[in-house]
C-alpha cells in the first residue's frame, strides 16, 4: 500500500498524458453529452466516494445535474429513468458485481453508458458505450489508493471536456493548469506527508474513534479517508459535512474521539473561501469542547494551525485538484495507523480486491 501511495504522481501523469488531447475526448463525448441534462453515476466503495467528488466537479463546470447512487441499491430501484439520463459506472477492477449489473441493465434499457475503470479488457470496458481508462497500473494492495486518485483525475477530465461541449463559462483554463501541476506537487510533498502522517499516528494511536469533517468536495474526500481507516486499521470512523457536526455528532467529542478536519481552500475562489471560513468556525467550537483535532490545511495557514492539535499541509491549488492532493496524506495516515498497530494494510481481514458478487 505504501509503495502504491508513492506511485501516485507517476500514475496520475500517465493518465494526464493519455488524455492530453482534450479535443479528442470532446469528440468522443459530444454525441452523448451535447444535449443531456442528467447523469446518474453508480459505484461502490472508494469508487462511489470518487463519484461524490465528481458530482461536484461536473455540476460546477458543466451545469449538468448529477445523481450518485450506491450500485447495490440502484440496481433494485423500481424507477430508474427520469429526464432521460446518461449512466456512468465507476469500478477499479471493471468487474465489480453490483456495478456491472447496473451497467448491463442500462445497456438493456438503451440508456447511454460510460464506464471508468483501471483494467483494460474488463467487462465494463467492453460493454459500456463509452469507456475511459484510468492508467494507475496494477494495484496489488486491497485498499484503493492510486486507482482512487486516478478516478478523480479522469472525472475532472470528463468534466472539462463536457463543459467545453456544453459551452460552459466556467474558468476551465485554471482548472486545467491546476490539474497539470498535481503530479509534480505530489511527488515533491509525499515524503513530508509521510513523516507528518506517521507522527500523527504515533501521537494518537490510542484514539478509539474518528470523525472526518469536510465541506463541499472535501466532504467526499473525508468519506474516502474514513473508509481507508476502517479498511486498514480497523478503527471506527465516520465522515460528516463539517456543518452537520452541530446536529448530533458533536456529542461524540472527547479525548478518545479524534476529529480530522479537512480545512483546505482556494483563496481565489469566493465560494471556497467562504466554506473555509465556516470550517474554521466549526474548529473553534470543537476546540472549545476540548476536542482533539488533526487538520489538513493549506501551506502557511496559521489560522487553522492555531486551532488544531496538529496539521498536515498541502500545496496551493483549486478545490478540484486539492481533493486529489489531500487524499494522499490521508491515505498515509490510515496506512501508518495500521502499521503502528501491527496490522498488514495490504490484506485487510474479510476483504478482497474485487467484489464480484452482486
Amino acid at each position: 500500500m505504501l509503495e502504491e501511495i508513492y506511485e501516485q504522481p507517476a500514475a496520475i501523469q500517465r493518465t494526464l498524458d493519455h488524455y492530453h488531447d482534450i479535443e479528442e475526448l470532446v469528440r468522443k463525448l459530444t454525441p452523448t453529452f451535447a444535449h443531456r441534462e442528467r447523469l446518474v453515476i453508480a459505484a461502490s466503495g472508494s469508487s462511489r466516494n470518487a463519484a461524490l467528488a465528481g458530482e461536484i466537479i461536473i455540476e460546477d463546470l458543466c451545469h449538468l445535474a448529477v445523481d450518485v447512487e450506491y450500485a447495490s441499491e440502484y440496481l433494485y430501484r423500481t424507477a430508474h429513468s427520469l429526464l432521460d439520463p446518461a449512466l456512468m459506472v465507476i469500478s477499479q477492477s471493471g468487474e465489480t458485481g453490483d456495478t456491472l449489473a447496473v451497467l448491463r441493465q442500462g445497456v438493456k434499457r438503451g440508456v447511454p453508458t460510460l464506464a471508468i475503470t483501471n483494467v483494460a479488457g474488463s467487462s465494463m470496458m467492453c460493454e459500456a458505450g463509452i469507456a475511459m481508462l484510468t492508467h494507475a497500473g496494477r494495484e496489488a494492495a486491497i485498499p484503493a489508493t492510486k486507482s482512487y486518485t486516478n478516478q478523480l483525475v479522469v472525472l475532472q477530465l470528463f468534466a472539462l471536456a463536457a463543459a467545453q461541449i456544453r459551452g460552459s463559462s466556467a474558468n476551465l483554463e485554471r482548472a486545467k493548469e491546476c490539474l497539470a501541476r498535481v503530479p509534480e506537487l505530489a511527488k515533491s510533498t509525499l515524503p513530508a506527508w509521510e513523516s507528518a502522517a506517521n507522527a500523527v499516528a504515533l501521537r494518537f494511536q490510542k484514539a478509539v474513534a474518528f470523525m472526518f469533517l469536510g465541506r463541499g468536495i472535501h466532504f467526499a474526500v473525508a468519506r474516502e479517508a474514513a473508509l481507508k481507516l476502517k479498511e486498514t486499521a480497523y478503527r471506527q470512523a465516520e465522515a460528516y459535512p463539517a456543518g452537520e457536526v452541530r446536529h448530533g455528532p458533536q456529542a461524540l467529542v472527547s479525548r478518545q474521539v479524534l476529529a480530522v478536519v479537512i480545512a483546505t481552500h482556494d483563496p481565489d475562489d469566493r465560494d471556497s473561501a467562504l466554506r473555509y471560513k465556516k470550517t474554521l468556525d466549526i474548529m473553534r467550537e470543537l476546540r472549545a469542547k476540548d476536542g482533539e483535532m488533526i487538520a489538513i490545511v493549506n501551506e502557511g495557514d496559521r489560522d487553522a494551525e492555531k486551532l488544531a492539535s496538529c496539521t498536515i499541509a498541502v500545496p496551493p491549488a483549486n478545490d478540484y485538484s486539492l481533493a486529489i492532493l489531500e487524499a494522499m496524506p490521508l491515505q498515509l495516515l490510515a496506512c501508518h495507523f495500521a502499521l503502528n498497530s501491527g496490522i498488514n494494510p495490504d490484506r485487510p481481514r474479510h476483504l478482497s480486491k474485487a467484489v464480484t458478487l452482486e
